[in-house]
């Protein structure tokens, strides 16, 4: 049920995100009139601006970072003259009574945007109740990150949920999104061709890559603190898992999908500190070439030596019974060879090929779910190779391809930050994180960065602009198992 609200607050609306990504989805919303009628937007952060300098600092982000054939000089000045500014140091109580005289008359309900450091979302959720801006018709998005460890998580949420009601909580996650994340859900509960076949009777094992080319990018403050595990792992690779392995739901709606894949983040295996370090490949990049380009090294760029990691390789399993004996092999890094987001699902290969004897070697089949910088579905089938059959039968592996970007070729792909926000101004959970999701993401996580501790595994050193430390390949040739390299 859509409840638009009538009003929405930016926090941290001058930083990068607000630039490159909120700024942009909220324009292209506005222009294809998604926008609800009158709806105004006021941004907050320290720099002072006021109206007239924010939206002069708006119109430069949206000539910046909007596509050409979106640039529309009377739909810029439309969109701009719902933006408004008000200052604010986040860390004191004093300038929250100013914001709320800034933006007014919430009674037409309030979407509040929250971007910032983990250490001011206590005091930004107590500025914002003191000035009467948590009602009821109030609902938040919390952008992260919420919390380095569960501990603090939970000490976030619990900040949150003085103030803010779980159903007025939105958790964000860009990652569900993309377009081809949430194809996953029409892939599997919309066709009766896999889901006979999606368990362990008919999977043989899932890989799930992120890889990003790019180095530290001026994120030197925040990723160093983080590391791969934390900053992709912990969120974006294993809500995917739970897409994959989840239960069909009953309704598509927030409670009956995040109920089941709440079950599968729940029903992961442990990784023991005795097991870590043969579950776990943690890497560091030292300096290579990326698309043909000298880079530095981490340490380099850093300036520092350091050990945190940019890579890791987990070989994970979902304890239940669709699920078992089936490894779900993680892996993200940064300065890898392609940028790329993807996951491969094999399948066991057939119980008996009739073709042996004619020289015919078969292939497992495999499914692999492009997420970018393409998006398309391809099953990998076999097919026999044109000609006589005199000399044997000769087969071969043919991809049947799906791909979107072609087959929806006429229809505008949205990035993920505009179908967030909607859902965020129109009150659509679905595609948000619920606590109870985080908590059990930080758990499993939490027990890995244990077994390092415990183990005094350092990461391994690899060249950037290759795939990883060589310890990557082994987690899963030890299974028989060739990572899935696109």
């Amino acid at each position: 049920m859509r409840d638009p609200v009538a009003k929405l607050l930016l926090f941290g609306a001058t930083g990068d995100l607000a630039q490159r990504m909120l700024l942009p989805s909220l324009y292209g919303l506005h222009v294809d009139g998604l926008l609800p009628d009158g709806l105004s937007i006021t941004g907050t952060a320290r720099s002072e601006h006021d109206d007239a300098s924010y939206r002069r600092f708006a119109a430069k982000a949206l000539t910046t970072f909007l596509p050409a054939d979106r640039k529309d000089a009377g739909a810029m000045a439309a969109f701009l003259e719902r933006l408004h500014y008000q200052a604010l140091d986040a860390s004191t109580i004093a300038g929250f009574a100013d914001l709320a005289t800034k933006i007014g008359d919430v009674s037409g309900g309030l979407a509040i945007f929250l971007s910032t450091a983990p250490n001011l979302f206590r005091p930004t959720i107590k500025g914002l109740e003191s000035a009467g801006l948590a009602g009821a018709n109030v609902r938040i998005g919390l952008e992260k990150p919420l919390g380095h460890d569960l501990a603090s998580s939970c000490d976030i949420n619990d900040a949150v949920a003085e103030v803010f009601p779980e159903d007025r909580t939105f958790r964000i996650d860009h990652y569900l999104g993309k377009e081809t994340v949430q194809n996953i859900l029409a892939l599997r509960f919309g066709n009766t061709l896999f889901e006979p076949i999606w368990s362990a009777q008919g999977i043989d094992h899932v890989q799930i890559t992120i890889s990003e080319t790019v180095g530290l990018e001026g994120r030197a403050g925040y990723y160093d603190g983080s590391g791969a595990l934390r900053d992709m792992v912990q969120n974006h690779m294993l809500q995917l898992l739970s897409l994959i392995a989840m239960e069909p739901p009953a309704r598509f709606d927030g409670t009956s999908i995040r109920d089941e894949k709440v079950k599968v983040l729940r029903s992961l295996r442990p990784i023991s500190e005795a097991d870590a370090p043969q579950l776990s490949v943690t890497g560091q990049y030292v300096a290579g070439a990326v698309n043909g380009a000298a880079v530095k090294g981490y340490a380099d760029e850093l300036e520092r030596s350091s050990d945190t990691e940019t890579f890791v390789a987990i070989k994970a399993h979902v304890d239940n019974w669709r699920w078992q004996g089936v490894p779900f092999y993680l892996r993200t890094g940064k300065r890898l060879p392609t940028r790329q987001s993807e996951i491969s699902i094999q399948f066991k290969p057939v119980p008996h090929s009739m073709f042996a004897a004619r020289g015919g070697r078969l292939q497992p089949n495999t499914l692999v779910i492009r997420l970018q910088p393409e998006e398309y579905v391809r099953l990998l089938v076999m097919a026999k190779e044109p000609g006589l059959d005199r000399d044997g039968i000769r087969l071969r592996e043919v991809p049947l391809d799906l791909s979107l970007d072609t087959e929806f070729a006429g229809t505008r792909r949205r990035i993920a930050y505009e179908r967030l926000l909607l859902d965020l101004i129109e009150g659509d959970p679905t595609l948000f994180v619920r606590r109870d999701e985080v908590e059990a993401q930080w758990s499993w996580v939490d027990q890995i960065r244990k077994g390092w501790e415990t183990n005094a595994m350092k990461p391994k050193p690899y060249t950037a602009g290759s795939w990883g430390p060589s310890a990557a390949i082994a987690l899963t040739e030890r299974d028989g198992v060739t990572w899935h390299d696109g």
